[in-house]
């Protein structure tokens, strides 16, 4: 079986790939995968590390709006979208995929336009609730549409051709007990854990919220323990930030500030209240963990994506959901602590993300692509 997938932009993109990758190779022995991706992009440095081989083309995403500039780059970009069209016909055509999957972002556009233009089966992975342009597109002419929400599937309309699959996490999230966890994180089984994070690069504003929720926490005692990921940006500004509002980390032992959190699994699985995003990748891995969580959407993403996707969690009773412009330090703090203080509203909100989780979504996913392949 030849399998071409195409990705690109995010790790929510990327990662859900690379598992297909994975599982095809143990399944299907003597399979071979190739990627696509975009020109200097995450995926070119997450795809070869995982020792997969990726070709690229050179391709850009439309902005959004009637600005001068806006139409400038557009019109660039649909010149780019026209060499890489040509581009990746010469890939599919040494390659002789049996199947092109795409798992989302605007560079597997060209690979899955060119496979569909050919007559080669195509599939296309969405991971958000809401879909994206690329995968709107897309959507029109692929044999299968593979969801991470159940919720997706009304936003396309050919049913007979859309799937619930899930998304795919590492099976950490699934599998690491939560005693486990807090023995390597050295947190004691009756301590409250916070983790909050924003992201590989982190939020400035948010960031700035979470430096003043740690104030209160010093002074009102430090009721929980609180890990936070600052990012890259947010670790070359927010320990003086903090320092500068009065907050002695390093005499602070209940919180733990960090660049990035590196043992993710054992973090999430080892706490009672999880701080976030709502990008799919992570809300996946949320879900599961069936870990609650304060959802505060990233307003700077295309189409306003997250909040849909925070938003099938909080209406399925396993998150809590604040906009970042109602996301004051004191409407965080006093959240946190009324959640971490109903140990059965907690429980319930658990119950509620493992009544969601899809745990085989590597596995779903694979059985479309097999299918594909097989039928050609």
């Amino acid at each position: 079986m030849r399998v071409l997938l195409t990705c690109g932009g995010t790790a929510g993109h990327i990662n859900p790939a690379i598992a297909v990758a994975r599982m095809v190779l143990e399944r299907r022995p003597g399979s071979e995968v190739l990627f696509v991706g975009a020109t200097g992009a995450m995926e070119t440095q997450l795809v070869p590390r995982e020792g997969f081989n990726i070709e690229t083309v050179t391709i850009g995403s439309f902005a959004r709006g009637f600005k001068p500039s806006a139409i400038k780059h557009n019109f660039k970009v649909a010149r780019m979208r026209r060499t890489a069209l040509k581009r990746a016909r010469e890939i599919i055509e040494k390659f002789r995929p049996d199947v092109v999957v795409g798992t989302g972002g605007f560079a597997s556009y060209p690979a899955v336009a060119a496979a569909q233009k050919m007559g080669i089966p195509t599939a296309i992975h969405e991971s958000n609730v809401k879909p994206g342009l690329t995968t709107s597109v897309l959507a029109k002419k692929a044999n299968k549409i593979m969801v991470g929400f159940a919720e997706a599937a009304a936003h396309y309309k050919n049913p007979e051709r859309t799937v619930v699959t899930g998304t795919p996490v590492r099976e950490e999230f699934i599998y690491t007990k939560r005693e486990d966890a807090r023995r390597r994180m050295g947190i004691s089984p009756d301590e409250k854990l916070v983790v909050s994070y924003w992201g590989s690069l982190g939020a400035r504003e948010m960031n700035k919220c979470i430096a003043r929720v740690m104030k209160m926490e010093c002074c009102d005692g430090g009721k929980f323990r609180h890990i936070h990921s600052t990012g890259s940006f947010g670790w070359k500004w927010m320990p003086d930030f903090v320092r500068e509002l009065g907050v002695d980390i390093e005499n602070h032992p209940a919180i733990d500030m960090r660049e990035y959190i590196y043992d993710m699994p054992d973090a999430t699985v080892a706490a009672d209240l999880m701080v976030c995003r709502g990008g799919a990748s992570t809300l996946g891995e949320i879900v599961a963990a069936a870990k609650p969580a304060i959802i505060i959407p990233s307003p700077n993403v295309a189409e306003n994506h997250q909040e849909p996707n925070a938003r099938a969690l909080e209406d399925a009773g396993g998150a809590v959901v604040i906009v970042e412009k109602d996301c004051t330090p004191e409407r965080l703090y006093r959240t946190i602590n009324e959640l971490l203080e109903d140990r059965e509203r907690l429980e319930r909100m658990s119950d509620a993300l493992r009544g969601r989780a899809v745990l085989d979504a590597t596995e779903r996913i694979y059985e479309v692509v097999r299918t594909l392949a097989d039928e050609k």
